[in-house]
């Protein structure tokens, strides 16, 4: 017998090149688990604890929020205000400002501060239907500190009932004590903090950044090396602010994604087409930074790469909260359509969090993470500027509280 059964749904499975959509359709649950689904008309007699109506609503993939900065302590809203009376981002680094500033404040925070504060942050992503969430270190960059932002990732996916993947980012920028020693610092993340950190059990992807700034991308590529030797997955910040080739550098390192890419070139993108790399693009940071340029969308349809969209985020460049902000600004700011936009939150981006086929999907034998929306169809989603929340959200098979 099943635990519970869904009926009258219009289910968005995400199955093949499209939505896969199946309407009239059911959806039954086992121990979380999605056992059943199909259309009405061939649904088994197999009874269920709990029948849902769900009234011939929509029912998605949980969204899955693969780009985060989540955890951080310090909030940078004078620095936006000095912004946008023309303070540029160099000068206000220059007197501290920038991710040095949440350094600062982050190395201060105790991890019990650090889960306070990021716990509105994360159910209000949840509120719009996030069921898994990737979270960065990358703003303690020191052993101690890189180590409770990881902690606390971890106790926030176990205390609000949410997948949290973590990704290491200690190589996120230099940090003051290693001003003008890249290859030091990033020795010191490969031979001493990326090991702790995965002998407690804190890591799932190890991030970095190639961007021709101050970490060498030598230096970056030894991290990468040794968190592959490891065992671990790699993604990566690149081609945000110019063309360094760094799309196609992680491409040929196997990278689960590459990430911005608004000034990738051409030949990375083939290179990520080859390599199955993701296109992880993140509109909240081109909206909130002004950036005039836009990733090269033509490119990645063209040669066949896929696209992911993210929050991103964070206290600096993207302080978004709002999935459906997110889907709205990848297809009016950035020209996805919608199914290309559904699809970039739930199955690819499930690829970009190393979940390929494990999330992401309406399918029997993937956990039942589902949300059931008030739509006419599933392109409203992306039509409002943050739009309405959802009707009911449901983790592994329970519906949230």
């Amino acid at each position: 017998m099943w635990d519970d059964l869904w009926t009258d749904a219009r289910l968005v499975t995400m199955q093949g090149a499209g939505l896969g959509v199946i309407e009239p359709g059911a959806i039954a649950v086992k121990d979380g688990v999605t056992a059943w689904l199909g259309p009405m008309s061939g649904l088994p007699a197999t009874g269920a604890k709990r029948r849902h109506d769900a009234g011939g609503r929509f029912i998605l993939p949980g969204f899955v929020d693969a780009h985060t900065h989540l955890v951080f302590a310090g909030e940078r809203i004078g620095e936006f205000e000095r912004q946008l009376g023309g303070a540029t981002r160099r000068e206000l680094a220059a007197e501290g400002g920038g991710i040095l500033f949440t350094m600062r404040e982050t190395r201060g925070a105790s991890e019990d501060a650090l889960v306070a504060s990021a716990t509105p942050r994360l159910r209000r992503l949840m509120s719009e239907g996030v069921t898994t969430i990737e979270i960065k270190s990358g703003y303690g960059l020191d052993l101690e500190s890189e180590l409770r932002m990881l902690r606390a990732a971890r106790r926030l996916g176990r205390e609000n009932g949410v997948r949290v993947v973590t990704s290491f980012l200690g190589a996120h920028v230099i940090p003051p004590e290693y001003t003008g020693r890249s290859a030091d610092y990033l020795d010191h993340l490969a031979r001493t903090v990326l090991p702790a950190a995965m002998a407690e059990g804190l890591v799932d992807i190890c991030d970095g950044g190639i961007e021709g700034l101050a970490i060498r991308e030598e230096d970056m590529l030894r991290l990468y090396r040794a968190a592959q030797a490891a065992g671990l997955p790699i993604k990566g910040h690149t081609d945000q602010y110019g063309d360094v080739g760094g799309g196609g550098t992680l491409a040929r390192l196997g990278a689960l994604s590459a990430d911005h890419l608004e000034y990738v070139s051409e030949a990375s993108v083939i290179d990520m087409a080859k390599a199955g790399t993701v296109a992880m693009l993140l509109p909240g940071s081109t909206l909130f930074l002004n950036e005039p340029r836009r990733p090269p969308l033509e490119w990645f349809r063209r040669h066949g790469v896929e696209m992911a969209l993210a929050t991103n985020c964070n206290p600096g460049s993207s302080p978004t909260l709002s999935p459906l902000l997110v889907l709205a600004l990848g297809c009016s700011f950035f020209r996805m359509t919608p199914v290309e936009a559904l699809r970039a939150y739930t199955v690819v981006a499930a690829k970009a969090a190393g979940l390929a086929g494990r999330i992401g999907e309406l399918r029997p034998g993937l956990p039942a993470d589902f949300v059931l929306w008030e739509i006419g169809q599933p392109a409203e989603l992306c039509y409002w500027l943050g739009g309405a929340p959802p009707r009911e959200v449901v983790q592994a098979g329970l519906p949230r509280p």
